[in-house]
């Protein structure tokens, strides 16, 4: 099932889309509350799928699909072809930084330039978005606890990112943190570790690669970060990047006010921004 959020007639609200249209879950609250709630929900959301209706996607504008999640944390180095072009060595621990709440931006939003900044960066991401979640999951139990997956990309300050040894500052620019266009449940999806993701930029070819080649998997992330805490129903984990950003370019090419971004994975769609400058 691909759930989304949407506003329409000046209200936001969760949806089920289905094919060009989407159709009104009915739930009362965020995505969050539906994902907590999903197990009792599911057999409704799925006969109100099923008897059609709702409103063609061009009539909505589609949100985040979790527009405020409780956490947001993002892995680095974790596609042996970008650790190569960023030239450093295969993590033997997991590399994590967080993203702020206020980064979050809708699928198909204007990404902001911050004033002054020339460093900006892509890079096409699976996300994976929690369910159940808990504490102390086995990389084994870990499918269980995750409700499903959409495309990200964490756009980032590369200037910021460096001045410091934590990187969270220049990863959470205003509007740096799109995703969507919606969850693509977990079941339908099937496995998460064998799905192409691409990222053009003006049209042209980035990014290119698949997630069988993530050097630590979903189940690896999940079992690790709930070492330290609990993960709870909407958080969403941005898996790592492939190889092929404008910082490694030769001469490096960095986002400008104008240019395009496309991210897109097989199975969850496509997002795509204009970038804009900062007024």
């Amino acid at each position: 099932m691909k759930l989304a959020t949407y506003t329409a007639d000046g209200r936001t609200r969760t949806g089920i889309v289905v094919d060009d249209r989407i159709i009104d879950t009915g739930v009362e609250g965020t995505m969050i509350d539906l994902i907590r709630d999903w197990h009792a929900l599911k057999e409704s959301l799925a006969a109100k799928a099923a008897a059609g209706g709702g409103l063609p996607l061009t009539e909505v504008t589609l949100e985040a699909p979790v527009p405020r999640p409780g956490k947001i944390f993002a892995i680095g180095l974790n596609y042996a072809d970008h650790i190569a072009e960023s030239n450093m060595k295969t993590p033997e621990r997991q590399v994590w930084f967080t993203k702020a709440q206020t980064s979050v931006n809708a699928p198909y939003a204007d990404i902001v330039i911050a004033r002054d900044q020339m460093t900006t960066d892509y890079e096409v991401e699976l996300v994976a978005v929690v369910g159940s979640g808990g504490k102390h999951v086995s990389a084994a139990d870990a499918p269980a606890a995750i409700f499903g997956y959409c495309v990200g990309n964490d756009v980032t300050e590369r200037m910021w990112q460096h001045a410091s040894p934590q990187w969270s500052l220049g990863k959470s620019f205003d509007t740096h943190a799109p995703m969507g266009p919606w969850i693509v449940t977990a079941d339908e999806v099937g496995d998460p570790h064998e799905l192409g993701l691409r990222c053009f930029v003006n049209g042209e070819k980035r990014q290119d690669s698949n997630t069988l080649r993530l050097v630590f998997n979903v189940w690896q992330k999940v079992e690790h970060l709930s070492v330290g805490m609990t993960l709870e129903p909407g958080d969403c984990l941005f898996t790592g990047t492939p190889g092929g950003v404008g910082a490694a370019m030769d001469p490096r090419q960095f986002l400008k006010a104008g240019d395009v971004v496309r991210c897109e994975i097989d199975k969850l769609g496509h997002i795509e921004a204009t970038m804009v400058a900062e007024g």
